[in-house]
């Protein structure tokens, strides 16, 4: 059944792996996989691999009703990122900020997409993954033109870790104080299941990635980057036993257990999974393929995904585009009935037609000059009028004073005094001042904190009182809000 066939991509600059999967049944079935590269071709760019898919899955007559894509770990950085909240919602409303303030910098053109690998009552600590939101519009671009629109855009870390974690050896990624390491050509990947152990409850797999040079000794790679992980894991779970992948065979775990003090041996990663069966050739690579399961897995969940599109291109499925279609048409015939309606009302209303244009050009006239009120009949509202204006003439004259404008003097009098007395010294730079009736909305910038806070002072010090106030940091500059009103 179509609706039951999902295609998992893994992709990188200039490969990709993909596996089509049924999940019809409790195990699923694999359909078919395949691999492509345009690793020999210098001209070649994004949209030429994504036409090499479209051609394979062509090829086998696959027909399928979603799409994932895993991202290579070469095209985005991993960080460590606090968050104070615990609510996926409150984080999600606030992970740019905290990231951008993590990180040190301007994040505007970043795409992100984050996971909850801890919580507790201090907050939660989380994976964050930016990637260049142009690179990810390109790959977008690239598979739409061959009808290939993901639903997800995940690292390919995360889709590892649900492929261990749903289909990898279960005995092992159930044992507390597992870690997983995957090496393939060109990538290394390190895992931790969940576990619900501890005084912090651990809410995904704890994951890493590293680069594999051609020339580097395996092992040792290995060996160090165990140990940075096992330094950096908070689930309170010490970590007992490492199982290996490794795709050239040639990791020594009898040295890795010597090295690192924990025990050691090797798994078939596609062994319990059934998945080796699926292996085209000798040639394939069993961690890519490995990856595009677990991107194809990811239909199978309802739970939260790592997905890049959330925060920078949200998926717009087929139901959706239905719906969009339907509510246009709907629309369209509402608008089609309203004018057949206004075209056999055209003669009644003809008389009336001028009546009608001279009381709302009056109806909109008066609510500019008086303020916003409307008319309630025309011999009142002209009459009003009249008085407005005799007022308004006796002002001019000097006769009487406008009422307000002698307080909307005084108070914007005694701003502007109190920040041309330290204006010089915090380096001030106003960008709006709104005068109510009861208090002052000043919005500006100096160049520190401990400017601003001479700012405040020096706007007590001159007869206001700050009322409110708060203030952040950007970039070089102490950004505030406060407003005042006279003592």
């Amino acid at each position: 059944m179509e609706s039951q066939n999902y295609l998992g991509i893994y992709l990188s600059r200039d490969t990709a792996t993909v596996v089509c999967l049924n999940l019809l049944g409790r195990h699923g079935k694999v359909l078919g996989s395949f691999s492509v590269s345009v690793e020999e071709n210098e001209q070649a760019n994004m949209q030429t691999l994504a036409g090499l898919i479209a051609q394979g899955c062509a090829k086998r007559r696959w027909s399928y009703s979603e799409v994932s894509v895993a991202l290579d770990c070469a095209i985005f950085m991993q960080h460590s990122v606090h968050s104070e909240f615990g609510d996926r919602k409150q984080i999600a409303a606030t992970i740019r900020f905290d990231t951008e303030e993590a990180l040190a910098t301007d994040i505007t053109n970043i795409a992100l997409a984050f996971e909850i690998t801890s919580a507790g009552q201090e907050g939660s600590e989380l994976t964050v993954f930016t990637a260049q939101r142009k690179i990810l519009s390109e790959l977008l671009e690239s598979l739409h033109v061959h009808n290939l629109d993901p639903v997800n855009i995940e690292p390919d870390v995360s889709c590892l870790s649900r492929f261990i974690c749903r289909k990898g050896p279960s005995a092992e990624s159930q044992q507390p104080g597992t870690l997983f390491g995957i090496l393939s050509r060109r990538n290394g990947y390190l895992i931790i299941p969940p576990v619900s152990a501890g005084p912090e409850s651990q809410k995904a797999s704890t994951v890493r990635t590293f680069l594999v040079g051609p020339t580097q000794d395996r092992s040792e790679l290995l060996s160090r980057e165990v140990l940075v992980t096992t330094a950096l894991v908070k689930s309170g779970e010490p970590i007992n036993y490492l199982k290996v992948f490794d795709s050239t065979g040639t990791v020594n775990h009898q040295q890795l257990s010597e090295k690192l003090g924990i025990e050691s041996d090797g798994i078939g990663l596609l062994t319990e999974a059934g998945a080796e069966k699926q292996i085209p050739d000798d040639s394939f690579e069993p961690v890519d393929y490995a990856i595009a399961y677990g991107a194809a897995l990811a239909h199978s969940e309802k739970n939260h995904r790592v997905n890049f599109r959330d925060d920078f291109s949200p998926f717009q499925g087929k139901k959706l585009k239905m719906q969009q279609t339907l509510k246009f048409a709907a629309i369209s015939v509402t608008v089609l009935l309203i004018l057949v309606g206004l075209f056999f009302q055209t003669k009644l209303l003809g008389k009336n037609k001028d009546n009608h244009k001279l009381n709302a050009k009056f109806a909109e006239n008066y609510s500019s000059v008086m303020l916003g009120q409307k008319p309630d009949d025309i011999k009142s509202a002209v009459k009003k009028l009249g008085t407005e204006k005799r007022r308004l003439e006796e002002a001019k004259k000097g006769l009487i004073t406008i009422k307000g404008e002698k307080s909307i003097s005084s108070k914007l009098t005694l701003v502007l005094t109190a920040f041309n007395k330290c204006a010089a010294q915090t380096n001030l730079n106003i960008k709006s001042i709104t005068i109510a009736a009861k208090d002052i909305i000043v919005t500006g910038d100096t160049s520190s904190r401990q400017n601003t806070q001479k700012l405040f002072e020096a706007v007590r010090n001159n007869g206001l009182d700050v009322l409110r106030h708060n203030y952040s940091i950007k970039g070089a500059r102490d950004h505030f809000n406060i407003t005042l009103a006279p003592k």
